[in-house]
């Protein structure tokens, strides 16, 4: 079905849709990439596609030559100086809400970031509890600490819980892959079984999970050993690779 015609071209509703969705996708792919160096790529990029236009439309075959040989050699290089760029675009491409309904390996990220942080307290016998939103909001548990809101890496978990720091006694609280809240305040467990043998901290991990289905990963400060606490239960002295073969399943939704 043709809408509207100019000159010798003809537009349906398919060519317009078409359009629509290519400066969508080229919109979004910018946005993605703003403020990174990989836009000084995007410039390079469209300054070949310009002179490959500009060879064959004036008939340049010397250019058009030189260009066609080297352009497989200037793509490599283009990707070997910015692949830590696109390798972040890709990240937060995966990231968002469209795809990551799509993605099986949903938490992937968080449980890497967690369990490199965990290894490297727990070696050093710092004491951590760090607790991992599901489904269940933590609003109430995150007021009680201070806001952070920034992105999550093992490096800033470890600074956290630096001790003789303001926020090292409290939880850390995990939503989408961002830290939200350290310092924040848990509910102690009312189990007498845990009252008697666990500390202060492993009490307050234990007492959110039985309250909300947020998993809480727990390092002692006395042993360096470390723990989860799923659904009221904890799961004590585990190697890194464990916690994070338990932590995996934990976000896929399946039992522990």
């Amino acid at each position: 079905m043709t809408l509207f015609k100019i000159v010798f071209m003809e537009f349906g509703i398919v060519d317009v849709l078409d359009i629509l969705i290519v400066a969508f996708i080229v919109y979004q792919f910018i946005m993605l990439m703003r403020g990174t160096r990989a836009v000084t790529m995007l410039v390079g990029l469209g300054l070949i596609l310009f002179l490959v236009f500009l060879s064959t439309w004036l008939s340049m075959n010397s250019l058009k030559w030189l260009i066609m040989r080297l352009g497989t050699v200037w793509l490599i290089a283009f990707l070997v100086v910015f692949q830590p760029e696109l390798r972040n675009v890709l990240t937060r491409l995966g990231n968002t809400p469209l795809f990551r309904k799509f993605l099986s390996a949903e938490g992937t990220e968080t449980v890497a970031e967690v369990v490199e942080a965990v290894g490297l307290l727990s070696e050093a016998s710092v004491g951590a509890i760090i607790v991992i939103k599901r489904e269940v909001g933590l609003k109430s548990y995150m007021e009680t600490g201070k806001k952070v809101n920034a992105e999550l890496s093992a490096e800033l978990l470890v600074t956290l819980f630096t001790p003789h720091t303001p926020l090292h006694d409290g939880a850390v609280i995990i939503e989408n892959d961002r830290i939200v809240s350290a310092g924040c305040e848990l509910p102690l467990t009312s189990n007498p079984r845990y009252q008697r043998i666990l500390g202060m901290r492993h009490r307050a991990g234990v007492g959110l999970s039985e309250e909300t289905d947020a998993l809480v990963v727990l390092v002692s400060e006395e042993t360096g050993a470390i723990s989860l606490a799923v659904r009221g239960h904890l799961r004590r002295n585990l190697s890194p690779d464990r916690l994070a073969r338990l932590l995996e399943v934990s976000l896929k939704g399946r039992r522990i």
